[in-house]
């Protein structure tokens, strides 16, 4: 029999769809600024097997000669980025909501339990609670990350009064070259995550709008004796 159970929070849903469009402007203004001095790449030596970015990257999205408008709303957005992450942080720590995302032990074991799973190389699927394994690791991993680029990006900002800061990265260029590949994680992330969504359906996207999944009840019997 089929039933409707609370999965998420108002509270985490708001910081989820908040940061959504936040994050996705941060990348967009940050690649305006990158495209003033795009040294990155991919290779060994004086060998480059790919560059960030191909001109026809910037000419596709339209994005060269705009490092003014860049700036200006990668800086008014980070604090938003910052004040939404500090409050969902905060929010997982009073409420203990922290218990569900915070991998275990067990956490990693899942994780290959799932990747072998989405890979066809095991049958059936491990035992899901509110997160599996995999999504416990990269939930996780996500918000680290956040704290990362909101540490090196203030080393970036101001590389003067947070000169302290930007040490702890090997300077400002130190401190530059790991908010650029944080970046790339995040757009990781963010493919592998929309992709993840897809596969599960409708109802598991459903319950970040409205908070609730409709489940069988041996389904949210389960789910419910799982951290």
């Amino acid at each position: 029999m089929k039933r409707i159970y609370k999965k998420h929070p108002l509270a985490l849903r708001w910081f989820h769809w908040v940061n959504f469009p936040i994050l996705f402007l941060m990348i967009w203004s940050g690649l305006l600024i990158y495209w003033a001095n795009d040294v990155y790449r991919v290779g060994v030596g004086s060998w480059t097997a790919f560059h960030f970015f191909p001109d026809g990257f910037y000419k596709t999205l339209h994005s060269g000669q705009r490092l003014a408008e860049g700036m200006s709303w990668h800086f008014a957005m980070m604090w938003i980025f910052m004040l939404n992450g500090l409050a969902y942080v905060g929010f997982l720590a009073l409420s203990g909501q922290w218990r569900h995302v915070v991998p275990s032990r067990e956490s990693w074991i899942g994780a290959i339990q799932v990747v072998l799973h989405d890979l066809h190389l095991r049958k059936t699927a491990p035992p899901q609670g509110k997160y599996n394994g995999a999504q416990q690791i990269a939930y996780t991993a996500v918000i680290l990350m956040g704290g990362g680029s909101l540490l090196t990006g203030l080393a970036i900002y101001k590389p003067v009064q947070f000169a302290w800061l930007g040490s702890l990265f090997g300077g400002y260029e130190g401190a530059r070259f790991w908010h650029f590949w944080l970046m790339i994680g995040f757009c990781g992330f963010f493919l592998i995550h929309v992709a993840q969504v897809v596969r599960a359906g409708w109802g598991n996207f459903q319950s970040m709008i409205t908070g609730r999944e409709i489940k069988d009840d041996q389904v949210a019997a389960n789910s419910e004796t799982k951290p």
